[in-house]
C-alpha cells in the first residue's frame, strides 16, 4: 500500500514538473519575441527622431524668416510718406474692384451679361431677351478708378441710369449691374409686346396703337365678336413698375356704347384680367382662336 502510495505521489509530481517546465518555455519564446520585435522597432522610432528634428529645425527656420521679414516691412513702411501709403491704398482698391468686376462678368455670363476687361475698367454687354427670344443689347464702358464712373454707354434716356448710378455704382457693381439688367430686360419685353400686337394682330385693331418712348403706357381700341355681334373695346395699360413687362393698372370699357348687355360686360371685366397677368400678345392670339367664345383659359 505505502509503494502504491509512493508512485501516485511521484506520478503527481512529475506531472507538475512537465507542465511548469512548459509554461517556462511559452513564456520564454514570448520574450525572444518581444525582444526581436523590440529590435526591429529601434531603427525605426530612430528615423522618426531624426525626421522630428528635422521639421523642428525648419519650422524654427522658416519662424525666423518669417519675423525678419516682419521687422523690415514694418521699417519701410515707417518710412514712406502718407501720400504714397493712400497711393497704395487706392491703387488696392483699384486692383480689387477690377477682380470684383472680372468675377461678375464670368458669373453673369449666362445670364445676358458680358463684357471684357479694358485699359480703362470694363465693357459691359447687356443683352435682353424676352420668352426666349432674343432682343436689343445695351453696353456701359466703365472706368474702374476712384471713384468709378461711366465713360460711354447705349442705354436709351428714358432709363433711369444716373439714378441707379447714384445709388449703386460706389458701394455695389454687382446690384447696379443686376438693377440695370432688370430695367433694360423690362422695357424690351414691354416694347416686344407692343411690336408683336401691331404686326400680328393688326386685324382685331380698330385704331392705332399708341404708346411712349418706355413702353410703360400702351392704349388702343380692338373688336371682339360674340355669335353676329361685334363691339369695339378700349384698353388703358399702365406699366407702373418699370422693372416688370405685366401692367400695374388697366383699364377697359366700351367704345361709343352706353350699356351692355351682361354678358359683354362679363366679356370687358374677363379682358381686364387677361391684361394683368399675361402678356399683350398671348392675350390677343387667345381672342383670335377664341372666334366666337373667347378663350379664358389663360386666367
Amino acid at each position: 500500500m505505502e509503494r502504491a502510495h509512493t508512485l501516485c505521489q511521484d506520478g503527481v509530481s512529475t506531472g507538475g514538473v512537465l507542465a511548469h517546465l512548459e509554461r517556462l518555455e511559452a513564456q520564454a519564446n514570448k520574450s525572444h519575441k518581444e525582444s526581436e520585435e523590440l529590435q526591429r522597432a529601434q531603427p525605426e522610432e530612430s528615423a522618426l527622431e531624426t525626421k522630428i528634428h528635422q521639421l523642428r529645425h525648419i519650422r524654427d527656420k522658416l519662424r525666423a524668416e518669417v519675423k525678419q521679414r516682419q521687422a523690415r516691412d514694418k521699417a519701410s513702411s515707417a518710412n514712406v510718406e502718407p501720400d504714397q501709403t493712400a497711393e497704395i491704398s487706392e491703387q488696392d482698391v483699384l486692383e480689387r474692384n477690377q477682380e470684383t468686376m472680372k468675377a461678375i462678368l464670368q458669373a453673369y455670363h449666362f445670364t445676358g451679361l458680358s463684357g471684357k476687361v479694358t485699359s480703362r475698367g470694363a465693357c459691359v454687354c447687356i443683352s435682353t431677351a424676352f420668352e426666349g427670344n432674343l432682343l436689343d443689347s445695351y453696353f456701359v464702358d466703365l472706368v474702374i478708378q476712384k471713384p468709378l464712373r461711366i465713360h460711354h454707354h447705349s442705354i436709351p434716356v428714358f432709363i433711369p441710369l444716373e439714378k441707379i448710378a447714384a445709388k449703386y455704382l460706389q458701394t455695389d457693381i454687382q446690384q447696379f449691374l443686376f438693377i440695370l439688367c432688370e430695367y433694360l430686360n423690362a422695357y424690351s419685353g414691354r416694347k416686344y409686346q407692343a411690336d408683336q400686337l401691331q404686326s400680328d394682330f393688326a386685324a382685331l385693331l380698330t385704331g392705332p396703337l399708341q404708346r411712349n418712348s418706355l413702353c410703360n403706357l400702351l392704349s388702343f381700341t380692338y373688336k371682339v365678336d360674340l355669335g353676329d355681334q361685334s363691339f369695339p373695346f378700349c384698353a388703358r395699360l399702365l406699366y407702373k413698375d418699370l422693372t416688370r413687362t405685366l401692367p400695374t393698372d388697366v383699364t377697359v370699357t366700351y367704345q361709343g356704347v352706353e350699356a351692355l348687355s351682361t354678358s359683354w360686360e362679363e366679356q370687358r371685366a374677363s379682358h381686364e384680367t387677361l391684361f394683368c397677368t399675361k402678356p399683350l400678345h398671348q392675350v390677343f392670339a387667345s381672342f383670335s382662336r377664341g372666334g366666337e367664345k373667347l378663350d379664358l383659359s389663360l386666367t
